[in-house]
Protein backbone atom coordinates (compact mmCIF):
# COMPACT_ATOMS: atom_id res chain seq x y z
CA UNK A 1 0.00 0.00 0.00
CA UNK A 2 1.22 3.24 -0.92
CA UNK A 3 2.39 6.04 1.41
CA UNK A 4 -0.32 8.91 1.53
CA UNK A 5 1.96 12.48 0.75
CA UNK A 6 1.49 14.63 3.94
CA UNK A 7 2.47 17.43 1.89
CA UNK A 8 1.48 18.89 -1.51
CA UNK A 9 2.45 22.42 -3.21
CA UNK A 10 -0.65 24.23 -3.51
CA UNK A 11 0.63 27.33 -6.41
CA UNK A 12 -2.11 30.17 -6.56
CA UNK A 13 -2.68 31.47 -10.23
CA UNK A 14 -4.76 34.40 -11.45
CA UNK A 15 -6.86 32.47 -13.41
CA UNK A 16 -3.98 30.29 -15.05
CA UNK A 17 -3.81 27.26 -13.21
CA UNK A 18 -5.21 24.56 -15.62
CA UNK A 19 -2.81 26.16 -18.51
CA UNK A 20 -0.27 25.99 -16.02
CA UNK A 21 -0.71 22.80 -15.28
CA UNK A 22 -0.88 21.72 -18.79
CA UNK A 23 2.20 23.37 -19.94
CA UNK A 24 4.25 21.68 -17.06
CA UNK A 25 2.64 18.17 -17.53
CA UNK A 26 3.83 18.69 -21.40
CA UNK A 27 7.37 19.18 -20.22
CA UNK A 28 8.28 16.37 -17.65
CA UNK A 29 7.68 12.57 -17.98
CA UNK A 30 5.41 10.36 -16.17
CA UNK A 31 3.38 13.83 -15.67
CA UNK A 32 -0.23 13.67 -15.53
CA UNK A 33 -3.76 16.19 -15.04
CA UNK A 34 -5.81 15.21 -11.62
CA UNK A 35 -9.18 16.15 -10.87
CA UNK A 36 -9.95 19.53 -11.68
CA UNK A 37 -12.95 21.62 -10.01
CA UNK A 38 -14.74 24.83 -11.11
CA UNK A 39 -16.31 27.44 -9.17
CA UNK A 40 -20.12 27.28 -8.46
CA UNK A 41 -22.80 30.10 -8.27
CA UNK A 42 -21.78 29.36 -4.35
CA UNK A 43 -19.74 32.52 -2.95
CA UNK A 44 -19.50 34.22 -5.69
CA UNK A 45 -19.64 37.29 -3.24
CA UNK A 46 -16.10 36.00 -2.38
CA UNK A 47 -14.51 34.50 -4.95
CA UNK A 48 -16.27 36.80 -7.76
CA UNK A 49 -15.08 33.91 -10.74
CA UNK A 50 -17.34 33.03 -13.36
CA UNK A 51 -19.44 30.20 -12.55
CA UNK A 52 -17.80 27.11 -14.40
CA UNK A 53 -14.28 28.45 -14.59
CA UNK A 54 -11.68 26.66 -13.15
CA UNK A 55 -10.73 27.07 -9.19
CA UNK A 56 -8.37 23.91 -8.53
CA UNK A 57 -6.56 21.65 -10.64
CA UNK A 58 -4.40 18.80 -9.59
CA UNK A 59 -1.63 17.50 -11.43
CA UNK A 60 1.62 15.79 -10.61
CA UNK A 61 4.93 15.99 -12.52
CA UNK A 62 7.30 13.16 -11.98
CA UNK A 63 5.36 11.72 -8.95
CA UNK A 64 5.08 14.60 -7.15
CA UNK A 65 1.56 16.01 -6.75
CA UNK A 66 0.72 19.90 -6.90
CA UNK A 67 -2.58 21.89 -6.89
CA UNK A 68 -2.96 24.84 -9.16
CA UNK A 69 -5.46 27.00 -7.17
CA UNK A 70 -7.10 30.24 -9.57
CA UNK A 71 -7.66 32.53 -6.04
CA UNK A 72 -7.09 35.75 -8.12
CA UNK A 73 -4.24 38.82 -8.91
CA UNK A 74 -3.77 39.24 -4.35
CA UNK A 75 -0.76 37.00 -4.62
CA UNK A 76 2.07 35.95 -6.81
CA UNK A 77 4.88 33.97 -6.84
CA UNK A 78 8.01 35.27 -5.57
CA UNK A 79 11.56 33.83 -6.05
CA UNK A 80 11.65 32.86 -2.39
CA UNK A 81 10.14 30.21 -3.56
CA UNK A 82 11.38 27.83 -6.54
CA UNK A 83 11.55 23.97 -7.81
CA UNK A 84 14.59 22.63 -8.19
CA UNK A 85 14.67 20.21 -11.66
CA UNK A 86 18.10 17.55 -11.22
CA UNK A 87 19.83 17.04 -14.63
CA UNK A 88 22.21 14.37 -15.35
CA UNK A 89 23.14 15.60 -18.47
CA UNK A 90 23.97 18.71 -20.51
CA UNK A 91 21.08 17.43 -23.38
CA UNK A 92 18.85 17.63 -19.75
CA UNK A 93 19.53 21.09 -18.89
CA UNK A 94 19.30 22.20 -22.08
CA UNK A 95 16.06 20.89 -22.71
CA UNK A 96 14.41 21.59 -19.29
CA UNK A 97 15.95 25.29 -19.87
CA UNK A 98 14.34 26.02 -22.84
CA UNK A 99 10.68 24.61 -22.11
CA UNK A 100 10.63 25.99 -18.31
CA UNK A 101 12.16 29.63 -19.57
CA UNK A 102 10.31 29.86 -22.93
CA UNK A 103 7.95 33.27 -22.48
CA UNK A 104 9.44 33.52 -19.47
CA UNK A 105 13.08 35.37 -17.91
CA UNK A 106 15.83 33.78 -17.77
CA UNK A 107 17.91 35.02 -14.66
CA UNK A 108 21.26 33.28 -13.19
CA UNK A 109 23.10 30.54 -11.83
CA UNK A 110 20.85 27.84 -12.93
CA UNK A 111 17.69 30.25 -12.01
CA UNK A 112 14.64 31.28 -14.11
CA UNK A 113 11.21 32.58 -13.92
CA UNK A 114 8.81 30.79 -16.44
CA UNK A 115 6.26 32.53 -17.95
CA UNK A 116 3.28 32.32 -15.34
CA UNK A 117 6.35 33.60 -12.93
CA UNK A 118 7.07 30.90 -11.20
CA UNK A 119 11.14 30.22 -10.15
CA UNK A 120 12.72 27.35 -11.17
CA UNK A 121 16.27 25.99 -10.80
CA UNK A 122 17.84 23.72 -13.35
CA UNK A 123 20.67 22.15 -11.70
CA UNK A 124 23.21 19.52 -13.36
CA UNK A 125 23.85 17.18 -10.36
CA UNK A 126 27.16 17.04 -11.09
CA UNK A 127 27.08 20.20 -9.67
CA UNK A 128 26.16 19.57 -5.53
CA UNK A 129 28.73 16.73 -6.12
CA UNK A 130 31.57 18.65 -6.98
CA UNK A 131 31.18 21.52 -4.17
CA UNK A 132 30.94 18.72 -1.54
CA UNK A 133 33.67 16.39 -2.85
CA UNK A 134 36.52 18.81 -3.80
CA UNK A 135 38.53 20.28 -2.02
CA UNK A 136 38.58 24.21 -1.19
CA UNK A 137 40.25 24.81 -4.01
CA UNK A 138 38.21 23.12 -6.33
CA UNK A 139 35.03 24.43 -4.96
CA UNK A 140 36.14 27.87 -5.34
CA UNK A 141 37.06 27.60 -8.74
CA UNK A 142 33.57 25.30 -9.50
CA UNK A 143 31.79 28.34 -7.45
CA UNK A 144 33.54 31.32 -9.89
CA UNK A 145 32.50 29.90 -13.11
CA UNK A 146 29.14 28.96 -11.95
CA UNK A 147 28.28 32.30 -10.78
CA UNK A 148 29.42 33.55 -14.44
CA UNK A 149 26.80 31.62 -16.04
CA UNK A 150 23.29 31.57 -16.45
CA UNK A 151 22.11 28.53 -17.70
CA UNK A 152 24.36 25.78 -15.80
CA UNK A 153 27.31 24.47 -18.56
CA UNK A 154 28.36 20.98 -17.37
CA UNK A 155 31.71 21.18 -20.03
CA UNK A 156 32.87 24.33 -18.11
CA UNK A 157 32.52 23.28 -14.49
CA UNK A 158 34.18 20.12 -15.11
CA UNK A 159 37.10 22.17 -16.62
CA UNK A 160 36.77 24.13 -13.42
CA UNK A 161 36.87 21.45 -11.04
CA UNK A 162 39.57 19.93 -12.68
CA UNK A 163 41.79 23.45 -12.93
CA UNK A 164 41.98 23.45 -16.44
CA UNK A 165 40.23 26.95 -17.16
Amino acid sequence: MAALRKITPCLWFDGQAEDAAKHYVSIFKDSKIGKISRYSNEGQEFHGREPGSVMVVEFELEGQKFVGLNGGPQFTFSEAISFMVDCETQDEVDYFWEKLSEGGKEIACGWLKDKFGLSWQVVPGVLPRMLADGDADQAARVTKAFMQMTKFDIAALERAYDGRG
